[in-house]
Order: C-alpha cells, then sequence, then structure tokens
C-alpha cells in the first residue's frame, strides 16, 4: 500500500476479475485498506472502472491532476514530505499502521507512547524553538539541501 497517492485526470481503476469469473482476492486486500468497504466491494463485486475523480471521491487517490502536470505534482508534493523532519515523519508512519487496526484503548496507548517519543526527540525541541523564534526549523536529520528555505 502506498501511503499517498496522485492520479493524472485521465486514469481510470478496475478490479476486473469477476468479469471473468475470477473475484479479485489478492487485491482486494489492498483495496480494503485503502476505501471504504462499500466501495471496495462495489469495485470487487461489479468489475466497474472508476475514473480519477471518483478514486479521489472515495479516498483511492489524495489527488488527481492534469496529466501532463502529474510528475510535477508528484514531486512537490515529495519535496513538501522530504522538508519534514526525518525521525518525526518515520514515527508518524510508524504510530499510524501500528494502531489503525487496533481496539481504541489501545491505540490511544500507542499513540501516547509515541507522542511522548515524539517530545523527547531533538526534532521537536527544535520545531518548538523555531516556533517560539518565529523562524523555519532547522532540521537536524536534513543535510543542507533538504533544509526549508527561508
Amino acid at each position: 500500500l502506498a501511503d499517498l497517492a496522485v492520479a493524472g485526470r485521465s486514469a481510470a481503476f478496475c478490479t476486473p476479475g469477476v468479469n471473468i469469473g475470477l473475484f479479485c482476492s489478492t487485491p482486494s486486500v489492498a483495496l480494503s485498506r485503502a476505501v471504504p468497504s462499500k466501495a471496495a466491494m462495489k469495485m470487487l463485486l461489479t468489475g466497474s472502472w472508476i475514473d480519477a475523480d471518483e478514486a479521489r471521491r472515495i479516498g483511492l487517490v489524495n489527488d488527481v491532476v492534469a496529466d501532463d502536470a502529474l510528475g510535477n505534482a508528484v514531486l512537490t508534493l515529495a519535496r513538501k514530505i522530504a522538508e519534514k523532519p526525518r525521525p518525526t515523519v518515520a514515527l508518524g508512519k510508524r504510530t499510524f499502521y501500528q494502531q489503525r487496526d487496533l481496539p481504541l484503548r489501545q491505540a490511544y496507548a500507542v499513540a501516547t507512547d509515541a507522542m511522548v517519543e515524539n517530545m523527547m526527540m531533538i526534532e521537536a525541541e527544535e520545531g518548538i524553538a523555531a516556533f517560539l523564534e518565529k523562524r523555519p526549523p532547522r532540521w537536524p536529520s536534513h543535510p543542507a539541501s533538504l533544509a526549508p528555505s527561508e
């Protein structure tokens, strides 16, 4: 599964197995984790194509852009994420996926532990200091080429 997805306007998506007598069981694993159950089942049971706008509406993709702008849109999104502190992003991603399928009480326990761990990171110290000093943060985990521009 991808954390984020950007589609060109002409993109279309389908789980067509049912059309030839083969239910898309393996694709259903990823699909069921990416979109609401009813949207996944509609795709899986009908084998019908959905366009990029429908894929965005159901959460299969985050953004839809002109086909000729796709590469630039993906690069812009990747750069925006790359500007963030790496350890913070890594902890956040790990926590998000770890807590997602847990019962609520356990999910909050995992998230609370992660929040404490995050607050102990040098990145949090720098981010808070930068905020208070009204300046862009200088992430210790970044080479100069990835530092946020001032």
